[in-house]
């Protein structure tokens, strides 16, 4: 199973053994939308929903921080999905949030893993089927075992500040970057110093879906960003930063990383260095 599947692949594929369909929708910075109600209403024959808002670690003071393995198997299994399902992923949102489920499922261990592509706004403008209520399944065995290569922390953020050694690019809307704009949950304004700015929008085409291989490469360079340097992705809370990190995968860059408390950590700690203004 390729990383992005088009919705007339996954319409062919749906009720095949072994295919688990999870709709990964959350709305982090839009508290008048419910995803979970949203799923209910109508979601993809056979999807199960996520609860990204609910998956996170209960210990952190930080939004939305990856959970430990043991909380994310328990989650999965409890969804029914196991060690040998195929996963499909999608979401309703403009930010591409089974980008932040893809990159969760493969620092855990998991593989066969993919995106649906356009989500399921591309699903419901096609006059694909759907189905109300919630789907139950059986509880399925699933083993989790952390990737520490694929998470950066502050401590690391920190460090590369002063190595440079990997170059970091930054998901959020070119205004918050440069600080013309204030940051949605009032932290100081501004961007990590040295990151580049690529905003995740740029990786998306009108329809919402990605970008081909030469599209994603084009924009990688218009930012100043060279695929064949290490790269951490960073962004406001470490959702949209998936989505670039996806983009990445998808032109054959498999060993970037996600600072995971990005700027809701960043911008928080009054000692850490801002930078205004452009990259």
């Amino acid at each position: 199973m390729e990383s992005l599947v088009s919705t007339a692949w996954l319409a062919d594929a749906l009720g095949t053994p072994g295919l688990c369909v999870v709709d990964a929708s959350y709305y982090p910075l839009d508290p008048s939308r419910d995803p979970a109600a949203e799923y209910a209403a109508g979601h993809i024959p056979g999807a199960v929903f996520m609860d990204l808002a609910g998956l996170a670690d209960p210990e952190s003071t930080l939004p939305g921080m990856l959970p430990s393995a043991d909380a994310f198997a328990s989650r999965m299994a409890l969804l029914g999905i196991g060690n040998d399902c195929r996963i499909v992923l999608y979401d309703s949102t403009p930010h591409r949030t089974s980008a932040r489920a893809w990159w969760m499922l493969r620092t855990f261990g998991k593989t066969d893993v993919a995106i649906l592509d356009g989500g399921i706004g591309k699903w419901r403008a096609e006059g694909r089927p759907l189905e109300t209520g919630r789907t139950a399944k059986d509880r399925r065995d699933f083993t989790a075992r952390k990737d520490a290569a694929r998470v950066r922390d502050l401590g690391q953020m920190l460090a590369n500040l002063a190595s440079g050694a990997e170059q970091v690019v930054d998901a959020r809307g070119a205004k918050r970057f440069t600080g013309e704009e204030g940051d949605p949950r009032g932290l100081a304004s501004g961007h990590i110093p040295g990151s580049r700015s690529l905003p995740m929008d740029r990786m998306l085409n009108a329809d919402g879906t990605f970008k081909d291989k030469d599209g994603i490469r084009a924009e990688f360079a218009a930012a100043g960003v060279d695929p064949a340097r290490p790269l951490i992705t960073t962004c406001g809370s470490g959702v949209t930063a998936a989505t670039v990190l996806f983009a990445a995968h998808l032109i054959g860059k498999d060993d970037v990383a996600l600072y995971d408390g990005s700027w809701s950590e960043w911008g928080k700690l009054p000692d850490t260095p801002k930078a205004l203004g452009p990259a």
